[in-house]
């Protein structure tokens, strides 16, 4: 397990710098560069900073440009593109001395009291999280896999959301260690931290390459996150077990797009997640 100095709260604290600008840093990881949920989870804590306290970030779309260097602080440069009575949009440049390293815009919607419909559901006969085994990289949060026999031979995404749709379904419950408190933002921003765990394996698995013994799969692929995005549907807290279910819905030219759930224990649909990963097969090169 990769152990940290630091904590999930620490990690997102960032410091202001100049108007509109702010400074965020982060623990080494095992492979080297930042994890890309750090970058955008600091990334949205930055356009926050900017925002009436009485709106809630309800979306975030953002492109990883390069990998981030542990070693040094990121740069994130916020602009304030709308304000209104209801909404408001932000965009984010994270730098580092190497160039923008990050691109991220965000948008904020005042609470309405509005009709609420659900019509995701949480996948049937998924074992509670208190009968699995613990094996998260991190020692900042908790995650339990869900064994790929649960959803029987082939199913793919086919036996929870969007039937009939994906292959390479990832699943697993996460949970933060630390207690994160009320603060819905924090709590958005560490469900940002975690959602980029899981779509590089859904990606993985529906690749030929992840067919094969777990013992090549690093050695023979290259695998690196494109783009990131989320919308919150409800409130959130990571510091409590969510089910991330995670699906590759395409795969072509290298890019494997993942859509992915994020579910409370109670079966609550809190989040809908994308991302695109890039996974070439290091062996034909």
């Amino acid at each position: 397990m990769f152990d940290t100095y630091m904590k999930l709260r620490e990690i997102l604290g960032l410091s202001a710098h100049l108007h509109d600008t702010f400074v965020g840093v982060g623990p080494k990881y095992p492979w080297g560069g930042l994890y890309g949920g750090q970058i955008v989870a600091q990334a949205l804590s930055a356009s926050a900073h900017t925002v009436d306290p009485d709106l809630d970030v309800h979306s975030l779309r953002s492109y990883f440009i390069r990998r981030g260097d542990p070693d040094q602080p990121v740069r994130y440069e916020v602009e304030r593109i709308r304000d209104g009575k209801s909404f408001c949009t932000r965009r984010v440049v994270a730098r580092q001395a190497g160039g923008v390293i990050l691109h991220l815009e965000s948008s904020f919607q005042r609470a309405e009291g509005l009709i609420d419909v659900e019509t995701i559901k949480i996948p049937a006969g998924i074992p509670p999280p208190d009968t699995l085994a613990d094996d998260a990289w991190s020692d900042l949060f908790h995650r339990r896999w869900i064994p790929e026999a649960t959803f029987g031979a082939g199913a793919g995404a086919g036996a929870g959301p969007g039937a009939g749709q994906g292959a390479g379904r990832a699943t697993a419950w996460l949970k933060a260690r630390e207690m994160i408190g009320d603060e819905q933002l924090l709590q958005r921003c560490v469900l940002a931290y975690l959602s980029d765990d899981l779509p590089g394996d859904a990606a993985t698995r529906a690749h030929p390459i992840g067919k094969e013994s777990s013992e090549i799969r690093h050695d023979a692929m290259f695998l690196a996150s494109l783009d990131h995005s989320i919308w919150f549907h409800r409130p959130v807290r990571t510091d409590e077990w969510h089910l991330h279910d995670v699906a590759c819905h395409s795969f072509v030219g290298g890019r494997g797009l993942t859509i992915g759930h994020v579910f409370g224990i109670d079966g609550t649909h809190v989040a809908t997640m994308a991302q695109e990963v890039l996974l070439r097969d290091n062996r034909d090169r």
